[in-house]
């Protein structure tokens, strides 16, 4: 459940201060979207981050990533192992919260599959109903892949907290709710956090004027 877009800028680039200069990229992760991998030979928080690290392999060394901006996602922090956000989440979660959704062991993890109520009303209540329907038949197995992530060492403020970071908040989120969104931004820390009221946990198409507008303020302030 979640978004990851990056913002780079190429900082020898005479228009590194335009907004021109400003290069976006949104991605689908591994078993996600459009990308062809499925969900049973994704074991690992490395295999499900695939396309984004390949992605930053192909940045040129005078460029760098300006900013990563969370947007309807889980943002761990520093201070904890990556699954502590997930973990927490999930304990405040009571089971009767994801309705319909389905929930099955897939190799050494959960896979979870989102039901037409999940979607309907947790991630699409005030989307389009065109969206919604369209979600329905293209909506896949995924997974928090918790069990890996719990394995892991923390993030280093070295790499990962030395990128700026925004997070975008959407107010009538019902998957990840408001409050928890709230108390990610505490504990992580985040240089730029913005709000779209009235977007729901897709804000592509609940808010898709709104979401445009945040995204140009953050890649206005980088560029």
């Amino acid at each position: 459940m979640g978004h990851a877009m990056e913002l780079g800028v190429g900082t020898n680039s005479s228009h590194a201060r335009n907004l021109q200069a400003t290069r976006s990229h949104h991605l689908d992760l591994a078993a996600s979207g459009i990308n062809m991998k499925k969900i049973e030979d994704v074991d690992t928080f490395s295999q499900y981050s695939e396309p984004l690290l390949h992605l930053m392999a192909t940045i040129p060394k005078n460029e760098k990533v300006a900013v990563g901006v969370f947007l309807a996602v889980f943002a761990p922090d520093t201070d904890h192992q990556p699954s502590y956000v997930l973990e927490k989440y999930n304990e405040r979660t009571s089971s009767s919260a994801w309705l319909d959704t389905e929930f099955a062991p897939s190799g050494n993890k959960t896979s979870m599959f989102f039901g037409p109520n999940f979607l309907s009303n947790n991630l699409y209540q005030l989307s389009p109903i065109e969206d919604l329907e369209l979600a329905k038949t293209l909506v896949r197995p995924s997974s928090l892949v918790v069990e890996d992530l719990s394995k892991q060492k923390n993030f280093s403020k070295e790499g990962y907290g030395s990128v700026p970071r925004a997070y975008i908040v959407c107010t009538k989120d019902i998957a990840i709710p408001l409050e928890y969104q709230l108390l990610m931004i505490k504990n992580t820390g985040f240089n730029d956090v913005l709000k779209i009221k009235g977007a729901d946990h897709m804000p592509v198409n609940s808010k898709p004027r709104e979401l445009f507008d945040s995204l140009e303020k953050i890649a206005t302030k980088y560029a």
